[in-house]
């Protein structure tokens, strides 16, 4: 894979306006499809298999007013004057010739008289109607009261399945995300790379959700979901490449190498972590709900356009920007260094190369011990109690999930400016809390005798918690009736659930379902809490096979599982404590508690999980690069945290900065996505990795790599790091610290590897004297040096591992240390964890003079 990722990212490097180009006549394309296609999304409650759905089904088939959606109109005086009956028949009479419209419930007068609520029903599905036209149509047939003066809001299904996207939670991401790019890069060029690759792929992957609407159901929520994982997963993984990109060329690449490098290593990460991202959101199938299916479909959709526009489009606006991507002292330094290249080139000397004439390319051993190095050595010096404070943290904050209650989104958790929000508190205020939620028992007749229907009614209005109960309804074939219970609660109340399980325990016969919204929505509950230990242990299997199977560690694969759980479960804690503990409603906008969404804890865990392991895959990449190098535990830890902290940093930033920006949307179930998958990020960007990856690693030394013969001769050889990439790499991964000065080199090993397919050969270093390199087979003049093993030091005897500073051995040498005569680097040096190998050169080269003709 990651040679197809180099040749695509060099080819796309080379000519970028053609990759341009098609991206934005597939953008294109895809939003006029979009635009001609009038998909919409709904959401459908249906819940298969539960007691409510067969009540549902039951009056559907019998009572035909009932098998569509409904709208409840409320009209109100706010100076409490009763209201006129002609006013409300002629309201009634408009609504009653509304299109669908089956029939419009005579007025329904509260105590005083000040209040009339309307029941309207329709012959089609919420699912199949315009929402927002309904609503529109509904408001319209309400004129004649508006116009004396009188307030009119609409809640049921038709206002409560409206859903609005203003736009503003994602605005406020993309700003708050470029602001951080600035920082991180210095540049402007380079920071709007991601942005740019970001809306991309937005774009694309909101055309394809709003064409999926347009042939199923697709959940109200799942545009929102959509655009906040695309927002933050484009910009992170475009950023994750653009850095690999400005490494390269600062370690003196050129343009089109270092587009292609990045794109072999990075993009390699990228491609693994947007299918980490999938798989797990293919959990949601277990479910049973479309709902969650089509949601599934549509963040997928969004993630696969994401990183298909990620791995071309990134190397084709590098190419294109050219060194415009560096900082401008970098940028400066390294046009000079062309300039001067040319004019070695062209006297003949053969240093051509800009790497060459700067140096290695490679930071300083100072300018490595960075204060993540200096951090992950500190934990590593005392990993245990460092663990065990992280570990009590987390749990700390996951202990509100013991309270955890939850409840799928009603009118009653919505912002009070809505109309459904005012609907659903005028019924409240003027009918009682449970008017929003009544209970419906469906009666079979063929199994209850119609004569005991009365009864059935006197029974259950002796229940405690029903305030009132309706005579029953037959319907006209005379095999179902319908009774409708109030409860003295409301829907959301714990109350209500537990009346629903007493009638269905205690009190109904056979033959009786309830249903009902209420009836429905606790069914979904327990539903969704039941399914959500299938997901999380199908997510997690296949997290941590796949882990297992790409960085060949079952240790790190159930330690990488362990961690992303303990970071969802302090999610989960969070949100609990801020909305149903009602800590943070006020800030939030909200006017009191509400229960956590029934929809959240299974899509939050399947999108933070794969989200997560994004973070996993690119730090443990390069932990495992250095190992697999050194074969140093710890200090392969510390220089990859070091080597990582930047981008990680940044890009969990950006994550948090794009999540949090929804808690400003209107609705509560977003809110509550964004503030909950914020603080997953957050914990996981600190807690987790700063502190739980360094300590943990540092206790468990050589065994994170530990792995039964049997089964690496099992699993695939699947390459996301760019080993396949970087024979260097093979070679040095023979190499053992404690070989160093034994007169054993890594070519040695490497001969042993390769068996008769190559053999040594010689040559002289001016700086060490002779060394073993490897070559290709050659005639007898020798073989050609390739740089098998010798890259990292030029041929000679293998160095000490570097130390866990991220420091190395000749740090010394460099032109800021006075150092005149070292080994020229490589024409085209190796991209710092990338492995891809350079012809190396055994020429000196004095850097002061190399310093004097810059500054010439």
């Amino acid at each position: 894979m990651s040679g197809l990722l180099y040749r695509i990212g060099a080819a796309a490097a080379t000519r970028p306006w053609r990759v341009i180009g098609m991206w934005l006549a597939t953008l294109v394309v895809a939003l006029g499809l979009a635009a001609g296609s009038g998909g919409e999304p709904h959401d459908d409650f249906s819940a298969p298999m539960t007691a409510s759905q067969h009540g549902t089904d039951l009056l559907r088939a019998n009572f035909p007013n009932l098998a569509g959606a409904d709208a409840r109109v409320v009209v109100h005086d706010p100076d409490g004057t009763p209201l006129d009956a002609g006013l409300l028949a002629t309201v009634r009479t408009r609504l009653a010739a509304l299109p669908s419209a089956v029939v419009a419930s005579p007025p329904q007068l509260s105590r005083d008289g000040d209040t009339a609520l309307l029941t309207v029903n329709y012959t089609d599905p919420v699912a199949d109607m315009d929402a927002e036209q309904a609503l529109a149509d509904l408001f319209k047939a309400a004129t004649p009261a508006t116009q004396r003066g009188l307030q009119v809001d609409v809640g049921g299904q038709v206002s409560e399945n409206l859903q609005k996207v203003d736009g503003r939670a994602e605005a406020t991401g993309v700003v708050l995300a470029l602001l951080i790019l600035l920082i991180a890069f210095g540049s402007l060029v380079a920071a709007g790379v991601p942005i740019a690759v970001a809306m991309i792929g937005l774009g694309i992957g909101a055309s394809c959700i709003t064409l999926i609407a347009a042939v199923t159901t697709v959940s109200s929520i799942a545009p929102s979901l959509a655009s906040m994982v695309g927002i933050g997963v484009g910009i992170d993984y475009a950023l994750l490449l653009v850095t690999r990109h400005v490494e390269g060329l600062r370690a003196g690449l050129p343009v089109r190498e270092a587009a292609g490098r990045a794109n072999a290593t990075a993009g390699a990460s990228v491609v693994f972590a947007g299918l980490t991202v999938i798989l797990s959101l293919t959990g949601l199938r277990l479910v049973g709900l479309s709902t969650y299916v089509t949601t599934a479909f549509t963040t997928a959709a969004v993630v696969i356009a994401v990183v298909l526009v990620a791995i071309t489009l990134v190397p084709a606006l590098c190419g294109l920007a050219d060194l415009r991507v560096l900082r401008r002292r970098n940028h400066a330094e390294l046009l000079a260094a062309r300039s001067v290249a040319r004019s070695v080139a062209a006297a003949g000397s053969g240093a051509s190369s800009p790497g060459a004439l700067l140096g290695s390319g490679e930071p300083s051993a100072a300018a490595r011990r960075t204060l993540t190095a200096a951090w992950a050595r500190r934990i590593g010096n005392r990993p245990g109690p460092w663990a065990f404070g992280a570990l009590i943290i987390l749990l700390a904050l996951s202990a509100p999930i013991l309270t955890m209650r939850t409840w799928p989104q009603d009118a009653g958790s919505q912002p009070v400016d809505v109309t459904q929000r005012r609907a659903y508190d005028l019924i409240s205020s003027e009918y009682g809390p449970g008017a929003n939620g009544p209970l419906l028992l469906a009666v079979d007749l063929r199994r209850l005798p119609p004569v005991a229907l009365a009864e059935l009614g006197t029974k259950v209005a002796a229940v405690p918690g029903v305030a009132s109960v309706t005579p029953a309804v037959v319907a006209p074939s005379g095999t179902a009736a319908v009774i409708e219970v109030v409860p003295t609660t409301g829907p959301s109340d714990a109350a209500s659930t537990e009346l629903v399980n007493r009638l269905r325990d205690d009190v109904l016969p056979p033959g009786v379902d309830v249903t009902g919204t209420t009836a429905i929505f606790a069914d979904l509950s327990a539903l969704l809490a039941e399914r959500l230990w299938w997901v999380v242990g199908f997510v997690v299997g296949v997290s941590i096979l796949l882990l297992t199977v790409v960085f060949r560690s079952p240790v790190v694969a159930l330690k990488a599982a362990a961690m992303n759980l303990l970071s969802i479960s302090a999610a989960y804690g969070v949100v609990t404590a801020v909305f149903q503990w009602g800590w943070g409603t006020d800030l939030l906008g909200l006017p009191h508690s509400v229960p956590m969404s029934s929809w959240l804890p299974v899509l939050m865990f399947t999108v933070l999980f794969g989200l997560s392991m994004d973070y996993e895959v690119f730090l443990l990449s390069r932990i495992r690069e250095d190992w697999v190098v050194t074969r140093d535990p710890r200090g392969s830890v510390v220089r990859g945290l070091a080597s990582t902290a930047r981008v990680i940093t940044s890009a969990a930033l950006i994550m948090i900065a794009v999540f949090a920006g929804f808690a400003l949307d209107p609705d509560v179930t977003v809110k509550m996505v964004g503030v909950g998958m914020a603080v997953a990020v957050f914990v996981d960007a600190t807690l987790i990795r700063l502190v739980l990856v360094p300590a943990t690693m540092a206790l468990l030394g050589r065994a994170n790599w530990w792995l039964p013969r049997w089964c690496d001769r099992l699993l695939p050889q699947v390459d996301v790091h760019g080993e396949r990439f970087a024979p260097g790499v093979a070679a040095t991964a023979a190499m053992r610290p404690d070989q160093a000065g034994d007169g054993r080199t890594a070519d040695h090993a490497t001969a042993r590897k390769a068996g008769s397919g190559r053999k040594g050969g010689t040559h002289t270093d001016t700086d060490t004297g002779t060394g073993t390199g490897t070559g290709r087979k050659a005639g007898a003049g020798g073989g050609e040096p390739t740089g098998r093993g010798s890259m990292a030091t030029g041929g000679g005897p293998a160095p000490d591992p570097p130390p866990a500073d991220g420091g190395g051995p000749d740090s010394g040498t460099s032109p800021k240390s006075g150092g005149t005569d070292r080994l020229k680097p490589p024409s085209g040096p190796v991209m710092a964890g990338s492995g891809i190998p350079t012809q190396v050169s055994t020429e000196p080269i004095d850097h002061s003079a190399n310093g004097r003709e810059l500054h010439r």
